[in-house]
């Protein structure tokens, strides 16, 4: 399923089902608290030429979109040794067109989604918007 949601920098609030835009009398742009937003721009291409809006796609994975910041684990084993190796990681999902995919991006290095399913769990702490503090921890 293609979705997308936009951060809306004037009134610092998530616009969901934004590609139902396109056509203001069938489309609902609504905010993440669920009202329906009163926005001035009247179609979906206005949300990508705006700098009002910062646009994000769904991963298709859970609920994550490019933006959020995930926390995840990994564990394995080096050779002969009995005790498990862990390590734990914190970044924001982004696209990268060279992968042609969408990763985590840690400080200690990018993941794809294949890698970040084979780990240890998963969890969305939040997003670049409005938790910034989380990829500095």
């Amino acid at each position: 399923m293609i979705k997308f949601r936009a951060w809306d920098k004037k009134n610092e609030i998530y616009l969901y089902n934004i590609q139902d835009a396109h056509d203001t009398v069938w489309g609902f742009v609504k905010y993440d608290d669920g009202k329906i937003a009163e926005y001035d721009e009247p179609c979906f291409g206005d949300f990508l030429n705006n700098e009002r809006y910062v646009v994000e796609q769904f991963t298709g994975l859970d609920d994550i979109y490019v933006g959020d910041i995930l926390h995840f684990g990994s564990m394995w084993f080096i050779e002969d040794d009995c005790e498990p190796k862990e390590e734990e990681h914190t970044g924001f999902v982004e696209y990268i067109s060279d992968y042609a995919s969408y990763v985590v991006n840690c400080d200690d290095g990018v993941y794809t989604f294949k890698e970040l399913t084979s780990f240890d769990g998963y969890s969305i702490q939040g997003n670049v918007h409005t938790n910034p503090g989380l990829l500095e921890e």
